[in-house]
């Protein structure tokens, strides 16, 4: 038998978390629809932990037909009354309304000729933050995001969401220096633009 893997310590003891955090968690994500999903997601968590949101991700998928913005920005009063009844999901207004403004904003931007991806990694400049040292619920960076979120019409993305999100999407790799997921995410760090990858 061999040794153990330490992980980050908020991930030792949930299956569901330990799987989240091997394969996803801090990995830089470049997928703009995947990014959207993950700052909604994070802002269902809002109150509440992230493994009550992750236990539902699923659900969250099939109500919100598969985070496709397009689909979701679509979404009117008879949906929502639909979200509100479904037992799977968070069933807050707000933030149900929140996700469908956010959709619509994410095509705003997209129609625009911004990708919600390089609006997001324009943050970090292209290059994922290796965090060192005791990890801060929320830096000046996510108060700055926060505030450029906010701006554009996006709820729920206050400076601890936002922080959050950024971990979890790779732009800050926060996991334990002890952690074998460190260095893996590590080597990821660093955007390839459409130029320098063709």
């Amino acid at each position: 038998m061999g040794k153990t893997q330490q992980r980050c310590a908020w991930a030792a003891n949930d299956p569901l978390m330990q799987a989240y955090h091997d394969a996803e968690w801090g990995v830089p994500n470049f997928d703009s629809r995947m990014l959207w999903e993950m700052l909604m997601l994070e802002g269902f968590q809002a109150g509440l932990s992230w493994i009550t949101v992750l236990r539902k991700r699923d659900a969250f998928r099939r109500a919100f037909r598969g985070f496709d913005p397009v689909k979701v920005a679509r979404l009117g009063q008879k949906d929502i009354a639909r979200l509100l009844e479904d037992p799977g999901i968070i069933r807050s207004r707000a933030k149900i309304e929140a996700t469908i403004g956010g959709a619509r904003e994410y095509r705003a931007m997209e129609q625009s000729g911004l990708k919600f991806a390089d609006f997001a990694w324009s943050f970090v400049d292209g290059k994922a933050i290796q965090g060192r040292g005791p990890v801060p619920a929320s830096t000046p960076l996510s108060e700055r995001v926060s505030k450029e979120l906010k701006r554009r019409g996006f709820k729920f993305v206050g400076p601890t969401i936002v922080y959050a999100w950024m971990q979890a999407v790779g732009m800050v790799n926060d996991h334990a220096e002890g952690c074998f997921r460190r260095g893996a995410c590590a080597k990821l760090a660093r955007r390839e633009s459409p130029e320098s990858s063709s």
